[in-house]
């Protein structure tokens, strides 16, 4: 019981090892985590299409939470620029441009969102992170700024554009209006921009973000800049979220469900990538599933109080990390600053300019478009850098979730293509050794006369059977260079599928007519049991199956021997020696 209770409630241990020196780093850490999550929580709040406000209170709640189910130490949780843009895809298309019901179907998806991955914990459903390969993940963040930056042109030229996901739709809008640029508004959000860009590079220990917003409320508390017609965020809700259950009906559930699911994967993506890279960096585990449980649990307690979906945020937990947090309590310490500003602070926050909080999402997600990851998959890998590519673009032309699913779908035609012919090598013997090498990249690998082995590098399914099937039966029939026996290396088909089991079938049958017997050296026990159970045993007697390739060599070699009086198993053993 008392192992459970450890298991499912982090917490526990982490207060049981609790002292001064934890909660001062924590303390530290955690403050300097609210002060930046305080703007940035607000124009977070403004890519979703919603109120400021409401990206305060997705930093209130869920920072309790978390660090009760959490398992990693160093993860800042709250609102999301990616997560952001995703919830705007969603409520653009269902709720338009109407702010209130926008509101209540973003908590709602915040709620869907933790069900989804409350439920994907309970079923030990970790493993989805596996479908996100590396190439979808970068095709999409770098293709997720460029929409969130476009998004943001609007306000910072003061603009009206289509609160929109579509990058040419917002440029269009933008090009017939071009007339219509506010230069006040203009020349104050190249100020910030250029601020917070020159601070980052030269003053990069200092909150940049805070510090702006900070110098903007002193110097607007004596102008009067809506006279110059720049906008202002204005009203704020003054206090806490106020508490309410969701009526969620089943049609508000298949309306919302397919933009709560991509939101709760592309959160489990986030948050298994980034708590496992901090676990790496300071020596501890994490645990996917309990992380699952513990993003979910936020979401959904979050959600009763007006929260938007939250999930970890790479730029604050960076900030958390080197400021010397110890444990995710510093996420507490963050809520805490959060609750006393929305108690307190929201009137001094009515008075920043809009393009304040456009160039702080410009020049924060700036950050994440990595041409660097691009340049690397091209080097390293054509097919992923394909898949990267195709995701980028499906995104910026179809939309996120579509692009998201195509990446996907593209992900795994790559990966079936690339099965369908997977690498086929014949073996040869290494002199002097009992190893057997590929021929095509180890020149001194010698043939065994009158014995073909091939060894096959990839699971053996219905994907790539055929191309097996040929491929062996052309190595084989070879004319007057055909041999009398083939072994097959399989060391490496980790599975084996009917389709599979079929083409083997054939393969048999068709060496047999021609005289040539196959043998099969080193399979896994799995692998061994299907053939057994199948039709194949009749044909491939218990005597065709060897541990190695050595073996079954061996065994070639004394058959040819005793057929015709040879020495060809003396010489071979005398080459191994």
């Amino acid at each position: 019981m008392k192992d459970i209770f450890f298991k499912y409630l982090p917490v526990v241990q982490t207060i049981k090892t609790y002292d001064l020196q934890k909660f001062r780093a924590d303390l530290i850490s955690g403050s300097t985590v609210g002060v930046v999550l305080i703007p940035q929580g607000m124009a977070y709040a403004v890519i979703a299409g919603l109120p400021p406000i409401y990206g305060l209170y997705a930093g209130l709640v869920p920072l309790f939470i978390y660090p009760i189910l959490g398992t990693s130490r160093h993860i800042s949780i709250g609102p999301v620029a990616i997560d952001m843009l995703i919830l705007a895809a969603g409520l653009g298309f269902l709720a338009g441009g109407n702010i209130t019901e926008k509101v209540t179907l973003a908590v709602m998806i915040a709620f869907l969102t933790g069900v989804f991955q409350v439920l994907m914990s309970v079923f030990k459903l970790g493993f989805v992170f596996n479908l996100f390969s590396r190439p979808v993940i970068s095709g999409f963040t770098i293709a997720a700024p460029i929409i969130i930056i476009a998004s943001q042109l609007g306000t910072l030229l003061k603009i009206q554009t289509p609160n929109s996901q579509y990058v040419h739709e917002i440029l269009i809008q933008l090009s017939q209006h071009l007339s219509d640029i506010h230069y006040p508004t203009l020349g104050l959000s190249v100020f910030f921009i250029l601020f917070l860009i020159l601070m980052r590079r030269y003053f990069s220990k200092l909150p940049e973000s805070v510090l702006l917003v900070t110098l903007t409320i002193l110097v607007v508390s004596f102008i009067t800049i809506s006279e110059w017609g720049i906008q202002q965020v204005g009203s704020i809700p003054h206090g806490l979220p106020e508490f309410s259950l969701h009526n969620l009906s089943i049609e508000s559930f298949k309306k919302l469900a397919p933009n709560a699911l991509a939101l709760a994967l592309v959160q489990f993506m986030t948050v298994a990538s980034l708590s496992k890279s901090f676990a790496r960096k300071h020596g501890y585990t994490v645990n996917p599933n309990q992380e699952l449980l513990a993003v979910g649990t936020s979401n959904i307690v979050g959600s009763l109080f007006q929260s938007l979906p939250v999930s970890s945020s790479f730029s604050r937990s960076a900030i958390a990390d080197q400021s010397g947090c110890e444990t995710s309590l510093h996420n507490i310490f963050a809520g805490i600053l959060i609750l006393f500003t929305l108690l307190f602070l929201t009137p001094l926050f009515e008075i920043l300019p809009k393009p304040l909080l456009a160039a702080i999402i410009v020049v924060s997600v700036s950050n994440l478009v990595d041409i660097k990851e691009l340049k690397f998959l091209i080097k390293t890998k054509r097919r992923d850098a394909l898949v990267a590519f195709v995701t980028f673009a499906s995104v910026l032309a179809i939309g996120i979730q579509e692009g998201i699913l195509i990446g996907l779908v593209t992900s795994v035609m790559a990966l079936l293509l690339k099965m369908s012919k997977p690498t086929v090598a014949e073996l040869g013997l290494m002199p002097g050794t009992r190893d057997f090498k590929n021929k095509e990249r180890f020149s001194e690998a010698q043939s065994i006369p009158g014995v073909l082995i091939l060894r096959v590098d990839a699971p053996f399914s219905f994907v790539n059977a055929e191309f097996f099937k040929n491929y062996i039966l052309g190595q084989s029939m070879n004319g007057k260079k055909a041999p009398k026996y083939v072994i097959i290396d399989g060391t490496t088909i980790g599975d084996m599928d009917v389709s599979a089991m079929d083409s083997l079938l054939m393969i048999i049958e068709t060496l047999n007519r021609e005289g040539i017997e196959l043998y099969i050296s080193g399979l896994i026990g799995p692998v061994r049991d299907v053939i057994r159970k199948s039709d194949i045993s009749t044909f491939v007697k218990s005597n065709r199956f060897f541990n190695t390739v050595h073996d079954g060599v061996k065994a070639a070699l004394k058959k040819q021997d005793d057929q015709d009086d040879g020495t060809r198993l003396k010489e071979y053993l005398d080459s191994c020696a």
